[in-house]
């Protein structure tokens, strides 16, 4: 199977993810919250730097739980922002 390049909106939205991932995981370990959500680390690692910017539904709601974030927070703040 071969995977359709990501568009460069949808890499700037898997950055902007990871960083509000990574903002709200504050002090907080990565392998803590990966604990909590149910995912691996290494997996936390590449969303939170973009190396994973389309990462599963369900591990997003999982972590978005973990962290105490609502997925409306998520979609509002990753949402790619109309040109002015």
């Amino acid at each position: 199977m071969v995977r359709t390049p990501l568009t460069p909106e949808e890499r700037e939205r898997g950055e902007r993810l990871g960083r509000l991932l990574r903002e709200a995981r504050g002090g907080r370990s990565m392998a803590d919250i990966a604990g909590v959500a149910g995912i691996s680390a290494e997996t936390l690692r590449k969303i939170e730097t973009g190396r994973a910017p389309t990462p599963a539904f369900f591990t997003v709601a999982a972590l978005a739980r973990a962290l105490g974030l609502s997925m409306d927070e998520l979609v509002v703040r990753c949402a790619l922002m109309p040109a002015a």
